[in-house]
């Protein structure tokens, strides 16, 4: 049965909670997430608020009425966060770029998809469908150097890294949108400064962005 992306909005989600919890929890029990019970019912709590937040917006992967995978994201505000892993951001690009980047852009908070329906596509459309109205093409997601697959997996989509910490298996890393203004910058190295080398080892929440 062929994948349909369907696109929605704010509180829209909760009505799929409870797929919503199965898929998370198959995903991200895996390495090298290894999320357990606790995180799992913490991202339930989180997605009550996330949907209140301004510009939120979700995908949901459907095989019939089955969901195999979703997205959410919304707009980063200005000014920059300090709370949750945005730190490591504004480290990586340094709080200028991180603001005129990033503020304003949709953020891809999480990108899911069933160990079953991975390797099909499914990961590709969500993360699509939720680039694809993006204002001036300004997404971002962040994921962790943690996970090759996800590294791989964003690079192989078109998207541009921005930062690159250290190779020690713990750093975050700030991808840009295909169409993201700013990434022709990151790859000529303007989104590398001292400010990240001195930001090695920045402790972070929840990670925003797993990998589909």
């Amino acid at each position: 049965m062929a994948t349909v992306v369907r696109s929605l909005r704010g509180e829209q989600l909760l009505a799929h909670t409870a797929a919503l919890r199965t898929v998370y929890a198959e995903a991200f029990r895996l390495p090298p997430w290894h999320e357990d019970e606790e995180r799992v019912a913490a991202f339930l709590v989180r997605l009550r608020d996330d949907v209140r937040r301004p510009g939120f917006t979700a995908a949901l992967a459907l095989e019939g009425t089955d969901v195999t995978g979703f997205a959410t994201g919304w707009t980063t505000p200005d000014p920059f966060p300090a709370g949750r892993c945005y730190p490591q951001a504004a480290a990586g690009l340094g709080p200028g770029r991180a603001r005129s980047w990033l503020c304003g852009a949709r953020e891809i908070d999480e990108l899911a998809v069933r160990p079953t329906a991975q390797g099909t596509g499914t990961g590709a459309a969500l993360l699509a469908a939720m680039a694809s109205d993006a204002p001036d093409g300004r997404v971002w997601l962040l994921t962790s150097v943690r996970s090759p697959q996800a590294m791989r997996f964003y690079d192989r989509q078109g998207w541009t890294q921005a930062t690159h910490p250290s190779p020690d298996g713990k750093g975050l890393v700030v991808f840009l949108g295909p169409r993201h203004p700013a990434r022709t910058l990151a790859v000529t190295g303007g989104g590398q400064d001292a400010a990240a080398r001195a930001a090695r080892g920045v402790p972070g929440a929840h990670l925003p962005t797993h990998g589909g």
